[in-house]
């Protein structure tokens, strides 16, 4: 007899990944046909409704966020990562972007489900993001067969310290700027696409009254900011090839600024509605990649150094970042990412499912 998801719930685990929280399941556990899966995660997270008060979800695109694993049967590949994004106070369900954040939990997620084997000391975990097509490599402690949550890695926006978890992006093959150019003008503004891992658009804060100092709250206080941002985004979305955005959760828009602290950069983003509190793993590495080739937003005032991570300054502190970019022999330039992570099992058991939408 099938599982009830409302009287006998579905088996999921709650997750820190990075600076984003979210529900983490085993393909088989959930419907196999996309939308009933969908319709199943709405009523599972407590969407629509802004407070998400009837489900797992925090009422906040960074805590409304599935985590879908399974085996892979790609060769060299461990397991198949799947990122839902899962709307607040809308029933919406995107699979357009990955999370490189939740990312960080997907290797430990795998070994605690038995889905890859464990290595005493440390494990390494080879991931495809399904809604990418990249390839991931998580390192990540393993004493005793179990992954251990407890270390001395601090990372900026996460209380505390906790395990330090290695991942390494490859996506050497696509090129990082997909109109070709290094800056493009949309709707009157100068703007660089940029995509290793996150596709992003680069923006002068300046160009949009901000300093690039200022807090999440007192940009999303801004109405005219957030429509000025979103006519850039939409005019971004085809040229990404991703046709209308109006109703989707990419492209990320990021306004940059000069550094502060020491850093690359200086960051808020878009992500689209809200402003993000910290900055996303990938959104990071697109960041740092892009502001390391010539002409592109950004590149004016960048402090790019030569060698180590990139620090990319975001609300909360910094994101380091260590990238390669290079151009191919037809001149398009490519690029890597490398990134240090933490993430902590939260909770294990069933979340229950409303009886409906």
């Amino acid at each position: 007899m099938v599982a009830d998801p409302v009287r006998d719930g579905v088996r999921c685990m709650l997750m820190r990944g990075g600076t984003s929280k979210g529900a983490y399941f085993v393909a088989d556990d959930l419907p196999e046909d996309p939308d009933a899966r969908d319709e199943l995660l709405l009523r599972i997270m407590g969407s629509p409704d802004p407070r998400q008060i009837d489900g797992l979800g925090g009422a906040h695109p960074l805590t409304s966020k599935v985590a879908v694993v399974s085996r892979s049967t790609e060769p060299g590949i461990d397991v198949d990562y799947l990122f839902l994004q899962i709307g607040v106070d809308e029933p919406t369900v995107s699979t357009r972007q990955t999370c490189g954040n939740l990312l960080a939990g997907i290797g430990p997620f795998a070994v605690e489900r038995g889905l890859v084997p464990a290595v005493d000391e440390a494990t390494t975990v080879r991931i495809r993001l399904v809604n990418t097509g990249d390839i991931a490599t998580a390192v990540f402690a393993t004493p005793g067969g179990r992954p251990d949550y407890d270390g001395d890695e601090a990372i900026d926006g996460v209380p505390g310290t906790a395990a330090r978890i290695e991942l390494e992006l490859g996506a050497a093959d696509k090129p990082l700027l997909p109109t070709g150019n290094p800056t493009d003008e949309l709707d009157g503004h100068a703007a660089t696409l940029v995509d290793n891992g996150m596709p992003v658009v680069l923006l002068r804060a300046e160009d949009f009254g901000v300093a690039g100092d200022e807090s999440p709250a007192e940009l999303e206080s801004r109405p005219d900011l957030a429509t000025a941002v979103e006519r850039v985004r939409l005019a971004a979305g085809p040229l990404f090839g991703f046709g209308d955005v109006a109703d989707q959760t990419v492209p990320k828009m990021i306004l940059v600024s000069p550094p502060r602290n020491g850093g690359v950069v200086s960051t808020r983003a878009f992500i689209p509605k809200r402003v993000h509190t910290a900055l996303g793993v990938l959104m990071a590495a697109s960041v740092a990649a892009g502001v390391r080739i010539p002409g592109a937003v950004g590149s004016d005032f960048a402090r790019v150094r030569a060698q180590g991570p990139s620090d990319i300054e975001h609300p909360t502190g910094v994101l380091a970042s260590a990238v390669h970019v290079a151009q191919d022999a037809d001149g398009v330039w490519h690029g890597t990412s490398t990134s240090v992570r933490t993430a902590r099992k939260l909770f294990d058991g069933v979340a229950f499912a409303r009886p409906r939408l």
